[in-house]
């Protein structure tokens, strides 16, 4: 019965997949499966990944699930979001529920199907985490952009700390000013003070004393006042 049940399938299958199907034995064949996924480098025309579902029947198929095996064709160019040797395991595992759910009916049909889209998810999701991960540093970048333009972002701490730093500076600037004011006051004072204690020679021979002045030069100083006038007389 078993027997008579698998080549019943395989004259169906030769009916589905008519240029995808390839005997290998009597009992085992292989079955080309081109994936439906999009073109991850648009700008080049690359052909879509074709994975090989390789199956041979034990004698008591379909009671028992069939011998499979994953490859891919010869001097296949290699895809950058499915390798069948490092992802051989993981899609044979999502074969298994459906042996299990098919066991005593004809089901290569059924896992053809599933292969297909199980590898298809497979590289849509790498493709999907790829374009988060662009994403994420995208943000990243343009965040750092933002930083740069517009300055770091004002917290209440930060904000705090400025306020203190800029009071303590404006603190700093008030008391030198006050000091630089004390000095120049302390300098027109001592001028002051020391023109009240010269004599009014000093202050003749300094330029000190105006045209108006010079009627209160008396005593010893009036004499060489008088001098010098009647010189310039």
């Amino acid at each position: 019965m078993g027997i008579e049940e698998q080549k019943e399938e395989r004259e169906v299958l030769d009916s589905i997949f008519p240029d995808e199907i390839t005997d290998i034995s009597d009992n085992s064949y292989r079955v080309s499966i081109t994936l439906d996924v999009p073109n991850p480098n648009f700008e080049e025309d690359v052909d879509p990944p074709v994975i090989l579902l390789n199956v041979t029947y034990p004698e008591s198929y379909p009671d028992v699930g069939p011998h499979l095996d994953i490859t891919t064709p010869l001097n296949a160019a290699k895809h950058p979001y499915i390798d069948v040797s490092a992802d051989k395991a993981q899609l044979l595992d999502a074969l298994g529920p459906t042996i299990e759910d098919s066991l005593g009916m004809a089901m290569v049909f059924t896992l053809v199907t599933t292969l297909k889209d199980s590898a298809e998810i497979l590289i849509s999701d790498r493709m999907r985490q790829e374009e988060e991960i662009k994403e994420v540093a995208a943000r990243q970048k343009e965040e750092e952009e933002n930083r740069r333009f517009h300055g770091t972002v004002v917290t209440r701490e930060r904000f705090l700390e400025w306020r203190d730093k800029f009071r303590k500076e404006m603190q700093e600037k008030e008391k030198q000013q006050r000091e630089e004011e004390e000095a120049e006051e302390k300098k027109k004072k001592g001028v002051k003070m020391e023109e009240k204690k010269l004599t009014g020679r000093q202050l003749w021979e300094r330029g000190l004393v105006g045209k108006g002045e010079e009627e209160d030069i008396d005593g010893e100083d009036a004499i060489p006042a008088l001098e010098s006038l009647k010189v310039s007389g």
